[in-house]
């Protein structure tokens, strides 16, 4: 194999690390209990910033509003932290990915309300006690388990997540002496602040919108061969773009019936 010329001084670039999800999880939606279902999510790997709260499906990770950047995350103790964010464009928050299968949570709706479950790899779910510390030791969801996503009114794109005590997630300096030190995440802020205002990364293929837009794309999709075998003959251009249009505006069947008759005519006239 042939390598690219390079020179003494050249910067090396940096490989980005990327979790696999599906293989940590085992699969994505069935590592949520079951409870994300999806006939067909195709293979699209790729994160993306959710902008709403029906969007919030699969796995996801909570970028936390810190510098440098970091997110929620949890050992396999159930200990919550966090956790330094590596795989970002240009150090924008709002590209980041996981590098670490410890930063992904799988969200899932809480059957009956507007609340979420948040799982972590390790099978158990995020949760806060009445002090607000956050933890993930349960294996089972209850109220201190669900979560409210809220979007923040002037900030789009971003989340407070709210606790069933009215409390919010939030992040606080760390106590530490040492420099490094990662700030400390909180689930007892009392209002929203510039702290608990959380960015919630996801995979494109469990976004609505994005799901939505790739079924509407596989609609429209139709060759002429295949348009013609419908209709039993070969058709004129201007049909084929009748008809095509016909399947993206949703009435295909009523422009096919009106073919089929006209060839009838056309027969017996």
């Amino acid at each position: 194999m042939v390598k690219a010329l390079t020179f003494k001084g050249d910067k090396k670039v940096k490989k980005r690390k990327r979790v696999d999800v599906d293989e940590k999880f085992g699969d994505a939606s069935a590592s949520a209990g079951k409870e994300v279902k999806a006939s067909d999510e195709g293979d699209d790997d790729s994160w993306v910033t959710a902008e709403a709260s029906g969007d919030i499906v699969g796995p996801i990770v909570f970028v936390l509003p810190s510098e440098p950047p970091t997110c929620i995350a949890c050992d396999p103790t159930g200990k919550v932290f966090a956790s330094p964010l590596e795989n970002m464009i240009d150090g924008n928050p709002a590209t980041a990915e996981p590098h670490d299968v410890r930063q992904v949570w799988v969200a899932n709706r809480v059957a009956g309300t507007e609340t979420f479950s948040f799982k972590g790899h390790h099978g158990r779910y995020l949760s806060c006690d009445k002090y607000g510390i956050l933890s993930a030791n349960t294996e089972a969801v209850s109220p201190l388990e669900s979560f409210l996503s809220i979007p923040t009114v002037d900030t789009p794109g971003t989340f407070q997540i709210q606790t069933l005590r009215d409390t919010f997630i939030t992040v606080k300096p760390s106590t530490s002496s040492k420099a490094s030190a990662l700030p400390e995440i909180r689930g007892d802020a009392d209002s929203t602040t510039f702290n608990t205002t959380l960015r919630i990364r996801m995979q494109a293929r469990f976004k609505p919108k994005l799901k939505a837009n790739k079924e509407e794309k596989a609609r429209e999709k139709i060759s002429r061969k295949e348009l013609e075998d419908a209709v039993g003959r070969k058709l004129e251009d201007d049909e084929v773009r009748r008809l095509k249009r016909a399947r993206r505006e949703g009435d295909y069947h009523e422009a096919l019936l009106l073919i089929k008759v006209k060839n009838k005519h056309d027969k017996y006239s």
